[in-house]
C-alpha cells in the first residue's frame, strides 16, 4: 500500500505534532534523508514501524492528557503491545490510527 503526501499535506502534518515529535522527525530527516541523493520513505522512516511509545510518551504523541489516556487504554479504543512488568508500551502503528480518529 502506498501513499502519496504533498509537500501541503506532510507541512499540515509537522505543525499538528508535539515539539518534541517534530525535533524527532527533523533530526532523522537529517541523519538519513541526505544520505543518498534519493532516498524512500521506507529508507528513511522505516525503522520506526516496530516502535514503540511508553503511556506517557503515547499520550503526548496523541496530545491529551494521561488520565484521557488511560481511561482509552480501559475502554479498549487503544490495546497495549507489550506489557513488562507495569509498564505498558503502545505500537506506533496503532498509535497513529487512534490519532486519526481522534483528528
Amino acid at each position: 500500500m502506498s501513499f502519496a503526501f504533498t509537500a501541503e499535506d506532510l507541512f499540515d502534518q509537522v505543525k499538528q505534532m508535539p515539539a518534541k515529535e517534530r525535533i524527532k522527525f527533523f533530526s532523522l530527516i537529517a541523519i538519513n534523508a541526505f544520505q543518498e541523493k534519493d532516498a524512500t520513505h521506507e529508507q528513511v522512516f522505516g525503522h520506526l514501524r516496530n516502535d514503540v511509545f511508553s503511556a506517557e510518551e503515547a499520550a503526548e504523541y496523541l496530545e491529551i492528557s494521561i488520565p484521557t489516556f488511560r481511561r482509552y487504554v480501559q475502554s479498549g479504543k487503544i490495546k497495549p503491545r507489550d506489557i513488562i512488568g507495569r509498564s505498558q508500551l503502545f505500537a506506533t502503528v496503532d498509535l497513529r490510527k487512534l490519532k486519526q480518529k481522534l483528528d
